[in-house]
């Protein structure tokens, strides 16, 4: 699974080699896997800064009341923007956190405005804006208990 997440093109056979093998053996396991749930797809990462969205921020969100029938609503109009990257629904004091990535600050002050606060159930809107971003490593299952890491 890790080899795959670092490289989901990679074919069967060079997978198969990498881990001791067969080809037909590891066609087994990865269509296994895919038919189980545990892999859910693939997906092309885009360069928002190459598509004119060199701008990224975090917009914690509050939802005031917070009912389901104002969630639903709410997460799908969110979800449609095309500045949305990432919606995450939260405990604590803010309902969500949204990524975004706009063009510019008049660009991030327009998707507040009109997109956001401009709705009656959005109380609150904080913004951070993110100077840089790393990715992690590949999210593995975690290590029974007589394994070591």
């Amino acid at each position: 699974m890790r080899l795959l997440q670092n490289d989901a093109r990679m074919t069967y056979r060079d997978l198969a080699a990498l881990v001791g093998v067969a080809p037909s053996t590891c066609l087994d396991r990865v269509t296994r896997l895919r038919r189980s749930g545990v892999i859910l797809g693939h997906q092309l990462r885009l360069d928002p800064a190459k598509l004119g969205r060199g701008l990224e921020a975090l917009l914690s969100v509050q939802v005031r009341p917070h009912r389901r029938e104002l969630v639903g609503p709410f997460v799908e109009r969110i979800r449609a923007l095309p500045e949305s990257r990432t919606v995450f629904h939260l405990t604590g004091p803010d309902d969500y956190l949204v990524h975004v990535a706009v063009a510019d600050m008049t660009d991030l002050q327009r998707l507040v405005l009109d997109e956001f606060t401009a709705h009656r159930e959005v109380a609150r809107v904080e913004t951070r804006l993110i100077f840089q971003q790393w990715e992690c490593g590949p999210l593995l299952p975690p290590a029974s208990s007589g394994q070591s890491g």
